[in-house]
């Protein structure tokens, strides 16, 4: 059965950072493509951050040169570092698979807020 399990959320002030975790199961992490997305209250699922599995990362804009998206394969666990948090940043963050679209965990709560 495959599971996605974020964690790390929390917290933070402007110009804080985090660094989320999301623990797989049920498939080998490093086989697949990974996102990280976000939903903020009232607004569309967002992209965050691509790994491909040759390690080769994406982002949008909105989060280029704060977010490092990364692997530890050893552990089957994906991670958002998150630095120079802002207040529009404030949302639940969830990861994907690429070969498991169709399974999402219950994503980390992360707040930026002073």
């Amino acid at each position: 059965q495959v599971q996605l399990v974020e964690s790390g959320g929390g917290l933070v002030q402007p110009g804080g950072s985090l660094r989320l975790s999301c623990a797989a199961s049920g498939f080998t992490a490093s086989k697949s493509a990974m996102r990280w997305y976000r939903q903020a209250p009232r607004k569309e699922r967002e992209f965050v951050a691509f790994i491909g599995t040759d390690g080769s990362t994406y982002y949008p804009d909105s989060v280029k040169g704060r977010f490092t998206i990364s692997r530890d394969n050893g552990k089957n666990t994906v991670y958002l570092q998150m630095n120079s948090l802002k207040p529009e940043d404030t949302a639940v963050y969830y990861c994907n698979a690429e070969l498991f679209p169709q399974y999402w965990g219950q994503g980390t709560q992360v707040t930026v807020s002073s």
